[in-house]
């Protein structure tokens, strides 16, 4: 007999899990996760868990707050850790976008965002030994910081499987099944075997492109490489807010083994990668140039040496945006291409995701779900921030 479900989502990383989790809170518990390894354990673990609601574009920004509040009261909502540290977070700029962060600042206030702006001398107070010559203004989200997005995966799907939700794992699916006229109605796994279902949920990040192929939708999606140190400053880094460089195009946050997580945020020069084979470690010159930058930043570090490194890759649209809807094969409804933002926002994804397919309208006036359409590139209308950043419009 063929395996059914009414909702059946490939992909069991941190925005399936979280599409699962608002499904079964809203009552639609017939769904089926499938993923190909085991759960979040594909570009969910390189994720470096910022959490901020320093967007220029509303809807991200409204969403991220959602996520924040939703992480601050994650141990009543999971029952468990989700690695979450309220540590704030600032954002500093040079004198060309000073204009462009009091801007953002007053549009997040009007989306009740608590933020505020700060001088230098209060940031040094938050982040001793910082240098800031190069920078003009600064924004403060005192309830931001970082978290884990494994952690955070692994409590929606066990949040998803107390309500209901089948998960199964070690399941590769090949290709979408789809019907003469042209709607997908199922999923082909490895083995030969079928899986009917009302609707097929694509959330396979970067891998999605070519399984939108087989339903003959072009997802346009390319995997970014990137790359992520982890230096020892000569004694444990104290308990600072993630501080967001846009003048160096640089972000640091605490590790919880007292390492600085040292990330880019130039993405002027993108490089395209292969997400099955590519390097899992960071280059030389990208060494030589973060260390540089982290040097001019934190200048007074007693001992600095770099302890480890990485690198993942982001499911990057054209307009650095997420797409969230229906895709132009009926019955296929896309949660692809989050580009870097997707751990902050992954709650209200989950719950964006769970209000267009059950009611076809988002729930919260401050998310506009037509903004994350899968047309918007064809019509030429790109996601843009309202108050982009010189230098850093990719990732704003």
């Amino acid at each position: 007999m063929t395996e059914t479900a009414n909702i059946v989502i490939v992909g069991g990383g941190l925005e399936g899990l979280a599409a699962a989790w608002c499904l079964a809170e809203r009552g639609e518990t017939d769904v089926l996760v499938l993923e190909r390894g085991t759960l979040c354990s594909g570009m969910t673990g390189k994720s470096s868990g910022i959490v901020r609601c320093h967007y220029g574009v509303p809807s991200l920004a409204a969403m991220a707050w959602h996520g924040v509040q939703v992480f601050s009261e994650a141990e009543q909502i999971f029952g468990t850790d989700i690695g979450f540290r309220q540590t704030g977070y600032v954002v500093g700029v040079g004198p060309d976008n000073t204009a462009p962060l009091a801007a953002n600042v007053e549009m997040h206030r009007s989306l009740g965002v608590p933020v505020e702006t700060i001088d230098a001398d209060e940031v040094r107070r938050l982040l001793p030994g910082i240098a800031l010559d190069p920078f003009a203004a600064f924004a403060y989200e005192p309830l931001g910081g970082h978290g884990d997005a494994y952690m955070t995966g692994m409590a929606y799907g066990t949040r998803a499987r107390a309500l209901g939700v089948r998960v199964r794992q070690s399941t590769t699916v090949t290709s979408l099944l789809q019907r003469d006229g042209g709607e997908v109605y199922g999923v082909r796994l490895a083995d030969g075997s079928e899986i009917h279902a009302g609707t097929v949920v694509l959330a396979t990040g970067v891998w999605s492109p070519a399984l939108g192929a087989t339903a003959g939708v072009d997802i346009p999606i390319r995997a970014q490489r990137e790359q992520l140190l982890l230096v020892d400053q000569g004694e444990p880094t104290p308990d600072i807010p993630t501080f967001s460089d846009l003048v160096n195009l640089q972000y640091i946050r605490r590790e919880p083994n007292g390492d600085l997580l040292v990330g880019n945020s130039d993405h002027s020069t993108p490089e395209w990668a292969d997400p099955d084979d590519y390097v899992n470690r960071a280059d030389d010159p990208f060494v030589e140039t973060a260390i540089a930058k982290l040097d001019r930043l934190l200048p007074a570090m007693p001992d600095p040496r770099l302890a480890s490194s990485y690198a993942g890759c982001y499911d990057t649209t054209p307009d650095y945006n997420p797409v969230i809807g229906p895709s132009p094969a009926p019955g296929l409804f896309l949660l692809v291409g989050f580009s870097g933002h997707g751990y902050k926002i992954s709650p209200a994804v989950g719950r964006l995701a769970a209000d267009l397919l059950l009611d076809g309208i988002s729930s919260d006036a401050a998310v506009d779900g037509a903004d994350f359409r899968y047309s918007r590139f064809a019509e030429g209308k790109p996601l843009a921030s309202l108050n982009p950043y010189v230098g850093a419009g990719e990732m704003r």
